[in-house]
């Protein structure tokens, strides 16, 4: 099976400066009354709710603890943790856009995108979108490039231009005067989208905005970063499409689920040897080489997987084998920046292994298969990466890994590693496994598409 280059592409958006995927966990509801049915007013004005006041009907946990978002008394609750994002079901070109928000503490920090892509880009836990400031701060940032008073900027890949230059040439916008009530006390906010422009109003009064927004068209987003917002009152207006081309609409639900909430480890087998040493660190999910294997609970058949993943050990230059384009050892050493040895395991076993390390081949490879002298040449060299494609040790890479039957795809930061591998004998289904090979890892953002 081959991966698309637009697919590739939106998941390899470049991060953000500052600073799908539907999760099978349901968002938990409050016990508390529900809000009443919108206004006759309401419904004449073309305001429709996005958020009914008692469930998350019509959005998307997409790397959140399931508790990380509640609804109760007709208001959204979001702790703050992990960080992450929720999102609507459907994608918004032009819109009017109102909501209500509030922090509990002065140093509150959330936000709320739009033009949003469905999953996060590569070694963050935010989605390309323009982003609308939901902050508080206690004091201004001492070199006047940031506020707390309704910000808007692009974020994760995303573009546009600033009503107002930012004074470090930044693609941000400055709120023109401060309008956010403190911390305990109800702000409200409307958003105007249309044809690539946005203008945000707080409590009343525009203050901030842009144009040329790339995206133009997406989801719309609530950001979970570190402390308790509440949110209520949401609806939407949505206004005639400009019909943009295909290069300003973000990448759209493949049918991606998260596999690690960023909250604790549930979905993955407990093992006493693993405690202490596989960490929930926010979104990421921290190894430091100790332990074992870390297995999901759940078996897969045929998937695509996205898996984020970087090593954090300080790399040092090592003399590491050369491996031909057939797939033999050449019997040859080339150093390079050695920073250790991990890899996943596909369908519940270590020989089906998707290989990451700092050898001079790249990631990518199928180790067990490779180094199998019963296998045809035909199945070694399809296992042996056809190109080095890893990023510098200590930096985030990104896996797309797509398993069809026993043929094996492999594609990383962008460029196809393995196409169509064979690897006989492998299992019809089985567990995935995050290897422990002793050396300490990173992973984020996991994510499953079942095929069928």
């Amino acid at each position: 099976m081959k991966i698309s280059v637009a697919v590739v592409l939106w998941l390899l958006a470049p991060p953000c400066l500052d600073s799908q995927v539907r999760d099978p966990r349901p968002l938990s509801g409050g016990t508390g009354p529900s809000l009443p049915r919108p206004s006759t007013q309401s419904a004449e004005d073309g305001f429709t709710p996005l958020f009914n006041g008692k469930d998350f009907a019509g959005w998307v946990n997409v790397n959140c603890g399931p508790s990380t978002w509640t609804a109760r008394d007709g208001i959204i609750v979001c702790t703050g943790k992990p960080t992450g994002v929720l999102r609507t079901e459907k994608q918004y070109e032009n819109f009017i856009l109102e909501l209500e928000w509030k922090h509990l503490s002065q140093k509150g920090n959330a936000g709320l995108f739009v033009h949003s892509g469905a999953v996060p880009v590569m070694g963050q836990p935010f989605t390309k979108s323009i982003e609308v400031q939901v902050m508080l701060m206690e004091k201004e940032h001492p070199e006047g490039v940031a506020t707390g008073q309704g910000d808007v900027f692009s974020i994760q890949g995303a573009t546009f231009v600033p009503d107002r230059p930012h004074p470090k040439g930044w693609l941000r916008c400055l709120p023109s005067e401060n309008r956010t009530k403190p911390a305990g006390e109800w702000n409200h906010y409307r958003v105007v989208c249309q044809d690539g422009s946005v203008k945000l109003h707080v409590n009343g009064k525009e203050v901030s905005g842009g144009t040329q927004c790339n995206p133009r068209k997406g989801y719309v987003v609530l950001e979970s970063e570190g402390s308790e917002v509440h949110f209520r009152s949401i609806r939407i207006k949505e206004l005639p499409s400009s019909n943009p081309a295909p290069e300003f609409v973000a990448e759209t639900d493949q049918g991606f689920r998260s596999i690690y909430t960023g909250a604790d480890l549930s979905g993955w087998k407990a093992d006493p040897k693993n405690d202490g040493h596989w960490i929930s660190k926010d979104w990421v999910l921290d190894y430091d080489g100790k332990g074992g294997d870390l297995w999901s609970e759940k078996e897969y058949g045929d998937f695509v997987m996205i898996a984020d993943w970087k090593f954090t050990r300080k790399p040092a230059e090592k003399e590491n084998p050369v491996i031909d384009a057939e797939g033999n050892d050449t019997g040859q050493r080339q150093k390079t920046l050695d920073a250790g040895d991990s890899g996943i395991y596909l369908r519940g076993s270590s020989k089906s292994q998707v290989n990451m390390w700092c050898w001079p081949v790249g990631s990518g490879e199928v180790y067990g298969y490779r180094t199998d002298k019963g296998m045809s040449p035909d199945v070694r060299k399809g296992v042996t990466p056809k190109v080095n494609a890893d990023h510098k040790p200590g930096q985030w890479n990104r896996f797309i890994i797509t398993m069809k039957g026993d043929r094996l795809t492999v594609v990383l930061n962008g460029k196809t590693v393995l196409e169509n591998a064979q690897l006989p004998g492998v299992r019809e289904r089985g567990p995935i496994a995050l290897q422990n090979h002793g050396d300490p890892i990173q992973f984020a953002n996991l994510y499953i598409k079942e095929l069928q």
